[in-house]
């Protein structure tokens, strides 16, 4: 007979766990909690013990006051939810912990796929894991948690992942060719035109922070401000990777002018072949290469104009924190102007690169997409496709969860949200607004990121 216990944990053993569990992320972590706190949220580390060993953890928030106090866990708990025992001994002793803490409810997301699919969203031939994984389902709602069900866009915590798999790539050269065609090109081309890509820390956060505010701005969402990802790299420490893409202006000047000569000399030759004994095929190609002679002239004037604006011109950032199990891939922003350069591509590369090819992580998450596929006019139709292009597949999560510990509370509360709501002539659909009426877990972790920061097209994620 198996013999379980709910605890409280250290922060130490609550560490050591979440960097060992299968499905460990940079929500449920010690950093994470550290982020939390910053903010003015309570957090607690709580686990089960079979024996002495911790078999499953959680970090608990606590949202609100009074009768709008509510709990939360974020990507989490870390629990095996194919079993049935744990899982309803853990999540039944998690919400009679959040009562005491006079939660009027407890949601939680967990991160265990319901699902894996190819990155069209289709199911994998032969694969299991593209089996709905309905026991899990039955697991968590035996524990009377209630499913908020199987949701499409885009949500506070994305039940939609888009995932690339590095496993057997070890070099810059595999990795590159396991990108689409397209995606290749992009990131050839930006190098070729003077991007460079560097990590940057705490005195240059705020080159991070305009070209997220600028992107905010452009696509109309939430800027967070510089104070808040000042309060991420000192929670997360060495784990937060902060990258910007610049343009090199005098590389990239040096190689238009390298590119024009070149064309210049080609064109001559022809000239002197045409003199000589001209044919069709000799002048279409002299009409083909003049027309990229043209081209190169106006990309060398463009770059000497970039020149006088100095040596190097940010032009995209993204965020990045990596952990054990995973890199992953959470707030990006990039310059309008510059989207010829294909910076967001080559950041992208080179996180992969630096950040698990070189250091023997196998996973790389892109994070949010919206789950819709069969759409090309959807709103997240270029995330999509600009992760797409990274050759990658699909996660469908289970979503959100929530159980009510106090029902008379909750009733009340939601008909009070309802008259405000109506009154103010519209309706507020969040789907962690239940209480209320905004939602605490929207400002305290990652809603619109790497959907909202790059400008909507196939070569881009937003």
């Amino acid at each position: 007979m198996r013999v379980l216990t709910f605890t409280e944990l250290s922060r130490d053993d609550f560490e050591a766990f979440s960097e060992r569990a299968a499905h460990g992320n940079f929500q449920q972590t010690v950093m994470a909690a550290d982020l939390r706190k910053r903010n003015g949220t309570a957090t607690r580390f709580v686990g089960v013990r079979e024996g002495t060993e911790i078999v499953a953890a959680a970090l608990l928030e606590t949202h609100g006051s009074g009768p709008a106090t509510f709990c939360a866990v974020h990507d989490g708990p870390l629990c095996d939810y194919d079993d049935r025992e744990l899982t309803t001994f853990f999540l039944d002793h998690l919400a009679a912990y959040a009562k005491r803490l006079h939660a009027v409810h407890l949601d939680i997301t967990p991160e265990q796929p319901y699902r894996v699919l190819n990155a069209e969203g289709e199911p994998i031939a032969g694969d299991p894991a593209s089996d709905p994984d309905n026991a899990m389902i039955a697991n968590i709602t035996a524990a009377h948690m209630a499913h908020g069900g199987f949701t499409r866009g885009y949500t506070a915590v994305p039940r939609w992942r888009f995932v690339k798999d590095l496993t057997g790539i070890a070099s810059a050269e595999q990795l590159l060719a396991s990108f689409s065609k397209r995606t290749q090109w992009s990131v050839k081309r930006a190098r070729s035109m003077g991007v460079c890509i560097r990590q940057i820390g705490m005195d240059e956060l705020h080159i991070f922070s305009s070209i997220e505010q600028a992107t905010a701005e452009r696509r109309h969402f939430a800027y967070r401000g510089e104070e808040y990802f000042r309060q991420f790299a000192q929670a997360y420490g060495e784990r937060a990777h902060f990258l910007i893409a610049e343009i090199d202006t005098h590389a990239y000047a040096s190689a238009m002018q390298q590119k024009a000569d070149d064309l210049q000399r080609l064109v001559d030759d022809l000239d002197a072949k045409i003199a000589v004994h001209e044919t069709t095929k000799l002048r279409r190609r002299h009409n083909e290469e003049s027309n990229n002679l043209a081209a190169a002239r106006k990309r060398l004037d463009e770059a000497r104009v970039l020149v006088a604006r100095g040596e190097r011109i940010p032009v995209a950032a993204s965020l990045f924190v990596d952990m054990p199990q995973e890199v992953v891939y959470l707030f990006s922003g990039s310059l309008e102007e510059y989207k010829p350069f294909y910076a967001s591509a080559l950041i992208q590369y080179e996180a992969m690169l630096r950040l698990c090819v070189e250091q023997g992580i196998a996973r790389y998450n892109f994070y949010g997409i919206d789950g819709v596929f069969d759409d090309p006019n959807s709103e997240g139709r270029g995330v999509l496709e600009f992760k797409q292009g990274f050759n990658g597949y699909v996660e469908e999560l289970p979503g959100e969860f929530m159980r009510v510990l106090r029902p008379a509370i909750y009733r009340l509360e939601q008909f009070v949200h309802t008259v405000r709501s109506r009154k103010a002539g519209r309706w507020h659909r969040h789907p962690h607004a239940r209480i209320t009426g905004t939602c605490a877990r929207c400002a305290t972790t990652n809603s619109s990121s790497s959907r909202s920061a790059w400008p909507k097209g196939a070569s881009s994620s937003r």
